[in-house]
């Protein structure tokens, strides 16, 4: 039976469903402006993030609110971090952010967010970007960017279970890679490529590792291969390692969304390895071979 036009779900050059993802991204990105899409990617990225966690903030609040009876307290932080999920302070809470998106002064207030969801998330220290503030970026556009994001549920539990946040951080990349062309490989593997060399060496358990891990593509669709094989999530441990700064920290977050735990440290592979003693059972990797000037003439002695 043919699917109805509404429930067909088209497929992108890089391989990232599309559902509204695509009505989002273009919407998002007529609000750019000016900005050169290697910036506006954390502006946008960062702000879904931030949506991400208030929403599964919010939803274990008001589920702890009905529990007060029983002694349960909303305000507890182990209370959400027990779950999996990150404690929101007060002053970081989107509905806060929202309230105040059309003030002069938002890029400041998203910073401090920011700032304070890293003090009281050491999982999250030195991975979320803080220059919402700088002049460069046009406040205005930010407070539309903010009502735009505050349209979509990425975070609740049916959002969750659907990998809402997951799909749309995905084609995100995708779409920011295709905009910086030859450099938005260095960030973004193509999901197809990265699909196929997951199910060549179908790591079921044991130690996964990607020596230039990128945004984690590569444990991301690992665990998204287990899952739908009826594995055990618990079987493997993910190790990687990301030269690019900017690129560890979305990194980081595309893992945090998703629920993964894994040791990704920043740092040069060949310079300064930080797993030298790692026994893995499987590597995965997309190495930038076009660079030259990698520093091979450090390692011939």
């Amino acid at each position: 039976m043919a699917k109805r036009k509404n429930d067909r779900i088209s497929t992108n050059a890089t391989g990232a469903n599309v559902g509204y993802e695509a009505d989002l991204w273009r919407m998002a990105d007529a609000l750019r402006g000016s900005m050169d899409a290697a910036d506006y990617k954390h502006v946008v990225l960062g702000l879904i993030f931030l949506k991400y966690i208030s929403d599964a903030f919010n939803e274990r609040h008001a589920r702890l609110e009905s529990e007060r009876s029983e002694g349960a307290d909303p305000e507890d932080k182990d209370e959400y971090l027990s779950e999996g999920i990150f404690w929101v302070p007060p002053q970081a809470r989107w509905a806060q952010l929202q309230a105040q998106a059309r003030r002069p002064e938002i890029g400041r207030l998203v910073d401090d967010a920011m700032e304070a969801i890293e003090r009281d998330n050491p999982a999250l220290k030195n991975v979320l970007p803080k220059d919402y503030a700088r002049p460069a970026l046009d406040k205005t556009r930010l407070g539309q960017l903010i009502d735009l994001i505050s349209n979509i549920r990425v975070g609740d539990r049916e959002a969750r279970s659907k990998d809402v946040l997951g799909r749309v951080y995905e084609y995100f990349l995708s779409q920011f890679a295709g905009a910086e062309g030859k450099k938005g490989g260095e960030f973004y593997t193509p999901r197809c490529v990265v699909r196929l060399l997951v199910e060549m060496i179908e790591p079921y358990k044991g130690r996964v590792y990607d020596p230039c891990c990128g945004s984690s593509g590569m444990f991301v669709q690992s665990e998204m291969f287990i899952a739908a094989h009826g594995g055990r999530i618990e079987d493997i441990s993910i190790y990687g390692q990301e030269l690019n700064y900017t690129t560890w920290r979305l990194s980081k977050m595309n893992l945090a969304i998703r629920g993964i735990h894994g040791q990704i440290a920043q740092g040069d592979t060949f310079h300064n390895d930080c797993f030298p003693d790692l026994k893995a059972d499987f590597i995965l990797a997309n190495p930038p071979f076009n660079v030259s000037d990698w520093g091979g003439e450090r390692l011939r002695d």
